[in-house]
Order: structure tokens, then sequence, then C-alpha cells
């Protein structure tokens, strides 16, 4: 069967197919849908934590309990669960833990447009990163046995027009998977300092394994043009570039963005004259290229500031092509300020406050300074 979905619930549909038992987040846009979704699949426990860090250790608890488990966050609330998240990457998992973490290139309902993707380098997770509905659905899924096959919990970065696209999807059943048995384990789970210490070599063989998986993987994957420029990208950035070059241009799109293919992206570079980085937010993918030594072309043509569009992404590459004449709209839309999403517990915190005191009793004025 197929139908026309959101990322959010692409992701939510690829989690209960994928056979999760728990999930837990914190509502912030763009990633909110994510769990109001999941709790339509009576299959799965959904719950709304009173914030990041406690639902990632709810979903930490059930994955060392052996169940299959998923959290869900925008961007700035991976600050918030930060404390157990590079723990995490200590102990490794029992059953398969994804962490959804969804950032918001032009700062939509944000006050920051941090990049996420620098989370996956420093705590040493892998990292997914889809590029339309579909994907969503896909990787979730696959991030799954990933977690369970690396022992490391999955670090799912999406953006805001990722979230909130539609797309057709094609869906399956659910494939029930039995919950673990648990085993009690101090020296992998208890990170006091002797055990954290031989945690950490283990993490590095992990790395290493997932360094080779990055290469091989259909993740990662090259896609030959006829002309001679080429094109890496990833995320919502490949269907742009797409848009702008088509076949004309050759692609190493990557789905697995941490960690990053090095053999893979020297191999593509040397079947292209010209190299473009096309990427939102950060140069996360340029600074790794150009530290291989390969000469690229990216952030110097592309603003830094604000998400990338079709539009800007011909106008840094291709500016002698001609963009098509826009339609002018006469009538004039009301503005429509930002407000806080319904059901968000500050509406009311702060209508009672509006309710019984002024503000301007406590603001300080310059002849009381």
């Amino acid at each position: 069967m197929k139908k026309i979905m959101t990322g959010n619930e692409a992701i939510a549909r690829g989690a209960w197919e994928a056979g999760v038992h728990i999930a837990a987040a914190y509502p912030g846009t763009p990633s909110t849908e994510i769990l109001v979704n999941l709790s339509n699949y009576k299959e799965v426990y959904s719950e709304w934590s009173v914030n990041e860090k406690v639902a990632l250790e709810i979903v930490a608890g059930a994955s060392i309990a052996g169940s299959r488990a998923l959290a869900a966050m925008k961007h700035v609330g991976l600050n918030v669960a930060a404390d157990p998240l590079f723990t995490l990457a200590y102990t490794g998992v029992n059953g398969g833990l994804v962490i959804v973490t969804a950032d918001d290139p032009g700062l939509f309902s944000s006050q920051n447009e941090q990049d996420n993707r620098y989370y996956a380098s420093h705590a040493k997770l892998a990292m997914l990163e889809p590029s339309d509905s579909q994907e969503c659905l896909d990787f979730v899924k696959l991030a799954f046995e990933i977690s369970e096959k690396f022992d490391t919990p999955i670090l799912f970065r999406i953006t805001t027009r990722i979230c909130h696209s539609k797309g057709l999807v094609t869906l399956s059943d659910r494939t029930e998977v039995a919950v673990k048995d648990y085993v009690k384990d101090v020296s992998k789970y208890v990170m006091a300092p002797s055990n954290a210490k031989k945690r950490k070599f283990t993490m590095i063989d992990r790395i290493e394994a997932l360094k080779e998986y990055s290469e091989t993987t259909l993740l990662n994957k090259i896609e030959i043009g006829t002309g001679k420029i080429g094109i890496i990208t990833s995320g919502i950035s490949y269907n742009h570039a797409r848009e702008v070059f088509g076949n004309e241009a050759s692609y190493l799109k990557l789905g697995f963005t941490w960690p990053l293919p090095a053999e893979k992206i020297k191999k593509f570079s040397c079947l292209v004259e010209t190299l473009y980085i096309i990427e939102e937010n950060e140069a996360y993918i340029e600074d790794f290229v150009k530290g291989l030594g390969i000469k690229c072309v990216g952030r110097e043509k592309l603003p830094w500031v604000d998400e990338l569009t079709p539009e800007k992404i011909r106008r840094a590459f291709c500016p002698e092509i001609k963009e098509d004449e826009g339609y002018s709209i006469e009538v004039k839309v009301p503005p429509r300020p930002p407000v806080l999403c319904p059901g968000c517990s500050h509406r009311g915190f702060f209508y009672e406050v509006a309710k019984y005191f002024s503000w301007s009793n406590y603001l300080i004025q310059p002849s009381t300074m």
C-alpha cells in the first residue's frame, strides 16, 4: 500500500514497522508530530516526557532492558539531552536505540540554527540522514538494525523541510521483534571511571567497524551523470541539487553521514573535474572533504544563513541560467505572528501571568537605576 506522508509521519510509521516498543519525546517544532503519530499505534508505548533528557533516559532504559526504542526532539533539545547522550555512546545498547534530532535551518521556530551533525562526530554516534519521506521510513527501519549490529545508539538527523514536506511512501506490515533478554552487566552499563575507560576502547573498535560500513553501505551511493561536475550532498540538499543540475552532474549522495566514507569520497572526486559541496547550515561535509586534501567549492558560494532552495543553488553555481519569472500576488495576507503551539503548557502560564500582573510593574525604569 502507498500513502502520502510527511517526513515525521513516515518516521513514526517506520519505527512502528521496525517493531519499536517504547517511544518518548519532548514537543518542539519541527519534530513534534513524530510522537503524535507514534501514539496512534497501540503496540507502542508513547510518552511526552518533562524534558528531552528524561525522554532519552526513558528510551535508554528500555533499550538496556531489551526493547527497541526511539526518542525524538528538536535540535536545541539535544543540548538538554547531551549528558546521557555522550555516555550512551560508551555503554552501547541491547535493543536498538534511535535518537531523532530535527534541525531547523531558516529558524522557522527556533532560537538558533545549530547543526547537530557535529553531535555525531563529537559523541561518536553513527548518524543517518534521509532526503525524503520514503527514506525517512526506510532509513529508520535500517537504523534499528545498524544499532543492534554495532551495539550503538543511532543519531537520526532530519531538518524542517524533511519533517513537513509530503511524499508518496510505500508501507509494509509491522515486524514483531521480540524483546531481548536483560542481562545484568555492570561493566557495560555502569559508567564508573574504571568501567568507562574500558568501554572507550570498545567504542574505538566500534568506530573502526562503522568506518568500514560507511564505505560499503548503499546509504552512501554514487550516481554518475553526463557532465564533468560532481556534487557531494545529503538530506534535502540532494533534492535541491538534483532540481538544478539534473543528470548533467554526478552525485555522491550521503545517507550515512558519520563516520563519513573517506575512501568513497576520494574515489568520487577522481571521477569529476569540478567538485561542489552543497549542504545547509555549517560546512560539515566540506571541512571533512578539504581535510582529505581534496579541492572543492562550497561555502564560499552558498549562504551561511537560512535554508537552501533550488533558486539559491542556481544563483550560486549557475548564474548564467535565467530564473523563471515569478507571479505577483496582489492579495495581502493578514499578518500571523508566531505563537506558542496549541497544547503547550507555557500558554497557560503566560495567560495567568498576564491576567494577574502588569509587566510594567516589573520593568526597571532609568530613574530608579
